[in-house]
């Protein structure tokens, strides 16, 4: 939420992933619980300050990954 939010924040920095196994890796994922048939939603909300904070920390491990996208809106925000 916010101009300063960037989707790199929420994948990096703040708590709130969207990341899901994919391929083998649900192999070792964990099985099916009650959680998995509730819906759950994250909010993020940054300030000026937190922006400059968290997205020097977001830009480097996205570049780290190349997601230069991710690293930009990041860097945006700086």
């Amino acid at each position: 939420m916010g101009r300063f939010t960037a989707e790199a924040l929420g994948d990096y920095c703040a708590g709130p992933n969207h990341v899901l196994p994919t391929s083998s890796k649900a192999r070792y994922s964990s099985p099916l619980g009650v959680y998995d048939f509730q819906k759950r939603s994250s909010l993020i909300n940054c300030s000026a300050v937190g922006a400059q904070n968290l997205g020097k920390i977001a830009s480097v491990l996205a570049r780290g990954e190349s997601l230069t996208a991710h690293a930009r809106s990041a860097e945006f925000r700086i």
